[in-house]
């Protein structure tokens, strides 16, 4: 793959769409994902805009100044305004109300890296004047938009291996690990720890270790504070910590009608496995690794979450099992219809829907998701 190709962004025509209708458009994402690259590339397409770094000191102290006329005098002609790693700012919230309040003809774009701090900062001033967005790693279609489709086959294992961030996508591998060893440091040092003073990196870095080793498994709380020697209620705030800074997701459990579904259990995948890996230290290639399973697992849940926002499909995600072992990797609920997956790494593998959950849930559809069948599973165009 060339270093020069420019990735199209799924979610940029979306945005394009809200520009100059009064709203503040937020995009939300973790470190290095491509929010700088995308705003830049909307203001590039526009006349009279202003981008500010929020990271910068001489930015920060103008807008925490809430002088409304300074910063009205900085801002000048500019008809567009991009506030990036906006929640480096005190009350950006506030901020921004004031800004749009007084001069509501200017586009305001802001871009925060961790949604738990800029979320909190802009919830109440902002509401109903915001239109959030997030921007992931790479989808594998925005990838094979930007090549052929024989470029793209042959990503994908390095995709399991080595994530989907821009920037690590198109380096040769030895690149690949030094940036995956520094990014999974932002992760946990910059964006996660200094939340609620966090001072613990060693259980944050344990915590995320055994998560990574229990990918399309329960995860149950108690054990792992069992396992770590801290409370439950401390577990609990970390998990919840990091979903809301971009480092996983979960998907709960579904149970409606049979006695021996478990009700309450919950799966944590990564939002990038190059992260994962790095975690583990494990970047052994897709042919001699015995969790490719579970990595095929993460990372189609992860494609299929890219596009379902993408498309804004508007789905309930859930995985099913039953105390008798019987499971299904994903259930989405949308319009009163249950459409169930299967991930299958070996394109041969075969599987049926458990005659148990056909008998409860008659209709629902079944589908195994392996190489074969991927870029279907993830786009409509395909």
């Amino acid at each position: 793959m060339s270093n020069s190709i420019i990735f199209q962004r799924s979610i940029k025509p979306k945005i394009d769409s809200w520009l100059f209708k009064g709203k503040i458009i937020l995009i939300y994402g973790p470190r290095q994902v491509g929010k700088t690259t995308l705003t830049k590339q909307i203001i590039n397409e526009h006349k009279d805009t202003l981008y500010l770094n929020c990271e910068l000191q001489s930015v920060a102290s103008l807008l925490e100044s809430m002088n409304i006329h300074n910063i009205r005098n900085y801002i000048g002609n500019a008809k567009l305004v991009v506030f990036d790693e906006a929640q480096k700012i005190l009350r950006i919230g506030d901020i921004l109300k004031l800004l749009i309040d007084t001069y509501p003809e200017i586009q305001y774009i802001a871009t925060g890296s961790s949604s738990f701090d800029l979320a909190n900062s802009i919830a109440e001033p902002l509401t109903g004047r915001n239109v959030k967005f997030t921007l992931f790693p790479l989808s594998i279609i925005e990838i094979a938009k930007s090549m052929n489709k024989f470029e793209t086959d042959e990503a994908i294992p390095q995709l399991l291996v080595f994530g989907n961030y821009p920037d690590i996508v198109l380096r040769p591998d030895n690149e690949k690990l030094q940036l995956l060893d520094e990014l999974s440091s932002d992760y946990l040092f910059q964006d996660v720890l200094k939340f609620e003073q966090l001072r613990k990196p060693l259980l944050l870095t344990n915590l995320l270790k055994a998560l990574a080793l229990q990918i399309g498994q329960e995860v149950s709380v108690r054990e792992l504070s069992n396992l770590l020697k801290v409370s439950v209620e401390t577990i609990q705030r970390y998990l919840t910590l990091l979903e809301k800074t971009f480092v996983v997701f979960s998907l709960t459990s579904f149970s409606r009608n049979l006695r021996n579904e478990i009700a309450k259990g919950k799966k944590y995948y990564f939002y990038d496995l190059g992260i994962r890996n790095s975690l583990l230290q494990n970047f052994t290639l897709t042919g001699n690794r015995n969790d490719i399973g579970q990595l095929w697992e993460n990372f189609c849940l992860l494609e299929r979450l890219k596009a379902n926002q993408a498309a804004d499909r508007k789905v309930n995600s859930y995985f099913w099992r039953t105390y008798c072992q019987k499971e299904i990797d994903l259930i989405e609920e949308s319009g009163g219809k249950l459409n169930t997956f299967e991930f299958k790494w070996n394109p041969r593998s075969s599987a049926k829907i458990p005659a148990v959950f056909a008998e409860a849930y008659p209709g629902s559809s079944y589908q195994i998701i392996s190489k074969n069948n991927l870029y279907e599973f993830v786009d409509s165009e395909f």
